[in-house]
């Protein structure tokens, strides 16, 4: 009986890379959060104040537009998707394969590194031009 091939990820330019670890890096959420959605969706609502402080998700309690909308961002980017059930689009959200390379890479010598100002003016830039592609 043959065996199967390895599993080939999906390729990714490095400027695809880049722009989403960048994004990660600098977005309100914290490490917990995305390993968590390396296992299982995540509802909105345990990510806003104060559920989300109190599972490590945030440093600080955002909103729920304020996290939507940091969310969406992520999605722009490639990292995270959307949730859909029978009834269409949920309020859950979890990683995409892009996410899940990044975070991947992030358990091993590589960790979840803190922004320069730099790093957050970029993306800030990124973000406000819509540089997504």
């Amino acid at each position: 009986m043959p065996s199967e091939p390895p599993a080939v990820g999906i390729p990714y330019s490095p400027k695809t890379l880049q722009r989403a670890s960048l994004a990660l890096r600098c977005s309100r959420f914290c490490l917990p959060l995305f390993q968590a959605m390396q296992q299982r969706s995540v509802p909105l609502g345990s990510v806003v104040a104060p559920q989300g402080m109190n599972q490590g998700y945030t440093r600080r309690g955002l909103t729920e537009a304020a996290a939507e909308w940091d969310f969406k961002w992520l999605i722009q980017v490639g990292i995270l998707r959307r949730e859909v059930d029978g009834q269409g689009i949920t309020d859950s959200f979890r990683l995409t394969p892009l996410g899940h390379r990044l975070l991947e890479q992030w358990q091993g010598p590589e960790s979840f590194a803190t922004p320069t100002m730099g790093d957050r003016l970029y993306n800030a830039l990124n973000r406000w031009l819509r540089l997504t592609l």
